[in-house]
């Protein structure tokens, strides 16, 4: 995570709210490991991987930012990841549903501290 004194806000999000929504994003990566949830992380930027993971980060994140009453921001940096996530969802309809499965085992994981099951 970058330190927190580095966000800034925005018109729609406050810097605590960029700060936390981002930490939130990065807890999910966290779930993904072997040892946690076992998702397939990726290696690179670009690949079908890497892709879904950041897809399953970024409905993650939202679902626990709306819960934990948190306003997410549109980022510029977001747009690198749609042409990647648009080419996941053309390639696999049923991506965005196995996605976000996987995002809401990552918010149960971080609200329990465990595995869901």
């Amino acid at each position: 995570m970058p330190a927190e004194g580095l966000f800034t806000g925005t018109k729609t999000m406050t810097r605590d709210e960029g700060y936390y929504a981002t930490l939130v994003h990065e807890l999910v990566h966290w779930t993904g490991p072997a040892h946690r949830l076992n998702r397939q992380m990726g290696k690179r930027f670009g690949d079908k991987a890497y892709a879904a993971e950041e897809l399953v980060a970024e409905i993650g994140a939202a679902f626990l930012c709306a819960e934990l009453g948190i306003t997410q921001s549109v980022r510029p940096d977001h747009a690198q990841y749609l042409a990647n996530w648009l080419q996941l969802l053309k390639d696999d309809g049923h991506a965005v549903f196995a996605a976000a499965a996987r995002a809401s085992e990552a918010a149960a994981f971080l609200r329990k501290g465990r595995s869901p099951s």
